[in-house]
């Protein structure tokens, strides 16, 4: 199985290879391994909801589904949102493909490392992409005032934030979050995915969903896949004001989703208990998969909101090494995230999993990185694994192409084939010189138990402090841009804009003089729209009857 192992990795540079690939090259039968990769909930759907769906599977499979209208309709209702601020897709993915086609101008800023797909779908475009390190030093926290900063030196026009993100689990408070939307609001776009925010429990309505729909240029990005536990199906959705969502919701076809997509939604309403508990349950297995983790010498433990755990391997060992012999060896399938912008092979996600696995895991990296072969963990000189960890492309992609896109990287002269050496293990990203390797104040919330060996973090505060001052980023002259089309006066708004924050309040730069052309026009919805009326179908603040229990998308299941 080793050799197998290691072709497949090699033809997966880009993301791990399927649990379907890894089941069909092992060549063994019965259950694949015990699956620390892929990150959904373990908890949820419930036998009972499987055993519904298999006596099912023949209507499901012969038969379309109900139009995409229909399906988000029932989401809708579930959710208490206007069907007119939802778009649904297939997968969170196809919406960030169509995000990019539609709405991403020219550039587009994200924190590294992150979702592959933030930086790679743009690039793929031939957008440019403004990549903002994040500071091993500092826990991997996101500084939202030196982000802000970043941004208008490179002066991009698309800005993104995962949260919680995604290898890391950092979490940024809500109240920081939408001071810092408000800041962007003299960018094209404003997106914050929060496909892992229902695992995050740091404060009760942790979501900016509501505050999304009454703002021009903001849209959120929503998994289903993930915290239903049924990546398979393949289902996803975005909220933002209805200009936005139906432009999105406008270029996707009729049957965009699937039929068991429409089942399990149709499925949700008698099972919004379940669902919550399912939640409930991942944040306990989270804080003992940590402290089970941390334990291990050598080992650091990131803090994290999501369903993953971020950890650093001890000195010496390699990432690639790991996770073959975890595989090979023990029928554990783990994250290298060395093929991660921003990262490198000394660095693991583990999927949180209920305590019998996790006995599993902990025992398997004993014996990997401390057993009787005590160091074989480690490469020898003549053994290092050059496949899959991604660190010379990934370095040589942000120091040939940040501030530049792919469009500076097709203008180079063509090299000898092949990528650069590899630095050495641990070494991670080359940072941008005009960015200080200082460590950023921190937004993400500690871990509430001790974790040894662990990036300490400063505590929580309710907005993070203003930066001294902008962070001189040195970027190429942008190229001339042809002279946009004259644009006629903008309607009067239709509704009253917010009344701005108090001058000492505001950390970020507050943009000054008119909206500058190709920002979105005003779409956004009024407080008495979002609760109902005005002619947006809605759902009352109560719910519907038979709803039973189901959470509110900005609470995210507290009751739980």
């Amino acid at each position: 199985m080793s050799g197998n192992v290691t072709s497949l990795f090699r033809g997966t540079a880009a993301h791990s290879p399927s649990m379907a690939a890894l089941t069909r090259e092992s060549g063994e039968a019965g259950a694949g391994p015990v699956d620390f990769c892929i990150p959904c909930n373990p908890y949820f759907p419930t036998p009972a909801m499987f055993e519904e769906m298999a006596g099912r599977l023949r209507d499901i499979i012969t038969y379309y589904p109900s139009g995409a209208d229909t399906i988000t309709a029932e989401l809708c209702g579930l959710l208490e949102l206007p069907p007119q601020c939802v778009a649904m897709g297939n997968g969170s993915t196809e919406l960030i493909t169509w995000i990019d086609h539609l709405l991403v101008r020219d550039s587009l800023a994200v924190p590294v490392p992150t979702f592959g797909r933030w930086t790679d779908q743009p690039m793929e475009t031939g957008k440019r992409v403004d990549m903002f390190p994040l500071q091993e030093s500092a826990g991997f926290a996101l500084d939202l005032a030196r982000y802000a900063e970043f941004v208008r030196a490179r002066g991009t026009r698309t800005v993104v934030i995962c949260n919680p993100n995604n290898p890391d689990g950092g979490y940024l408070h809500k109240q920081a979050l939408v001071q810092f939307m408000d800041a962007m609001a003299d960018r094209d776009l404003v997106v914050i995915d929060e496909s892992f925010l229902e695992f995050a429990d740091a404060e009760a309505e942790p979501s900016v969903v509501r505050e999304a729909m009454l703002r021009p240029n903001v849209v959120v990005l929503r998994s289903l896949g993930k915290n239903f536990g049924l990546h398979g199906i393949r289902f996803g959705y975005l909220v933002a004001n209805p200009a936005l969502a139906g432009r999105v919701r406008a270029m996707l076809p009729k049957w965009n989703l699937n039929s068991f997509a429409e089942h399990v939604v149709f499925m949700l309403r008698d099972h919004g208990p379940e669902y919550a508990q399912s939640l409930h349950q991942v944040r306990r297995d989270r804080l003992e998969m940590a402290g089970r983790l941390s334990a291990l010498p050598g080992l650091t433990v990131y803090p994290s909101q999501g369903n993953f755990l971020f950890v650093r391997l001890p000195v010496g060992a390699e990432g690639t090494v790991v996770r073959d012999r975890m595989l090979t060896e023990h029928r554990i399938l783990v994250r290298e995230c060395g093929n991660k912008i921003g990262s490198s092979s000394r660095f693991l996600r583990l999927v949180v999993r209920p305590q019998v696995d996790v006995h599993r895991l902990v025992s398997g990296l004993e014996q990997v990185l401390y057993g009787s072969r005590r160091g074989a963990a480690v490469p020898g000189p003549a053994t290092g694994t050059g496949y899959s960890s991604g660190t010379a492309a990934v370095d040589r992609l942000v120091s040939e192409t940040n501030g530049a896109g792919m469009r500076a990287l097709a203008a180079q002269p063509a090299g000898p084939p092949g990528l650069a050496a590899a630095p050495a293990a641990g070494t991670g990203m080359p940072l941008p010189a005009a960015v200080p390797v200082a460590p950023a104040a921190a937004t993400v919330g500690p871990m509430p138990m001790p974790m040894p060996q662990q990036v300490p973090q400063p505590a929580p505060v309710p907005q993070p402090a203003p930066y001294p001052g902008p962070v001189p980023v040195p970027h190429p002259a942008p190229a001339p841009r042809p002279t946009p089309d004259p644009v006629p006066p903008p309607a009067p708004a239709p509704y009253p804009a917010p009344a701005p924050a108090p001058a000492a309040a505001a950390p970020y730069p507050v943009p000054a003089g008119p909206t500058p052309p190709g920002v979105p026009a005003r779409g956004g919805l009024t407080a008495a729209q979002v609760r109902g009326t005005d002619g947006l179908e809605s759902v009352p603040a109560g719910g519907r009857p038979a709803s039973r229990g189901w959470p509110d998308p900005a609470g995210m299941g507290r009751t739980g």
